[in-house]
């Protein structure tokens, strides 16, 4: 059995003022830091043979938390990126239902591409779901951290597990530096064993 836990990053100030973040590179903040210091020594407990993060900056450094308690290296992977907000990174989503209304309703009524430059919804998940596979074909029955977002872990997860569009909207977001766990078995497939720990 391989596990993968899909550990959300900790909080940037963005996250804190609520603005759409996307793959704009937004480091941790003062209480990020702590959360992921404050989380890592669970995550350590459950013995990781690996850790694979995206590159952006406020995954990489909650990763280097986990990485200096148990010695391992963080590798990177940018397929693990949030999803692309185009027009709306850097904005509150009362500024974005100002600026664009049409394509705000849009989005959250679950339209894979509402336009504003935003990432097609398919395109994140496939993207995601593909290096999730991989990690887990190159590290079968261990255990790996993948630090990443909370969209992207989303997205991946619904992927992976095959769930249609109505279920995968279902799903609860995660937490600042929560994590999805994931098992993958030769027989059985994907399983979903927890969903926003932390």
């Amino acid at each position: 059995m391989t596990r993968l836990f899909l550990w959300r990053h900790g909080q940037t100030e963005w996250n804190a003022a609520s603005r759409v973040q996307g793959q704009s590179d937004i480091g941790l903040s003062a209480m990020g830091r702590e959360q992921a210091t404050r989380t890592a020594p669970r995550l350590a407990a459950c013995n990781p043979h690996a850790l694979i993060s995206s590159d952006l900056r406020r995954t990489a450094d909650t990763a280097a938390v986990l990485a200096a308690q148990i010695g391992l290296r963080v590798e990177v992977d940018p397929r693990l990126r949030e999803r692309g907000y185009g027009e709306w990174e850097g904005l509150t989503l009362p500024e974005i239902q100002n600026r664009w209304p049409a394509e705000f309703v849009r989005w959250r009524s679950g339209d894979p591409a509402p336009g504003c430059g935003m990432e097609h919804y398919d395109v994140l998940a496939k993207r995601v779901a593909e290096a999730l596979r991989e990690i887990a074909d190159r590290y079968p029955g261990g255990t790996v951290v993948v630090t990443t977002h909370g969209g992207a872990a989303r997205a991946g997860t619904a992927e992976l597990l095959g769930w249609p569009s109505h279920v995968r909207r279902s799903l609860g977001g995660l937490g600042n530096c929560h994590w999805t766990e994931l098992r993958f078995h030769h027989v059985r497939g994907w399983q979903l064993r927890t969903h926003n720990v932390g």
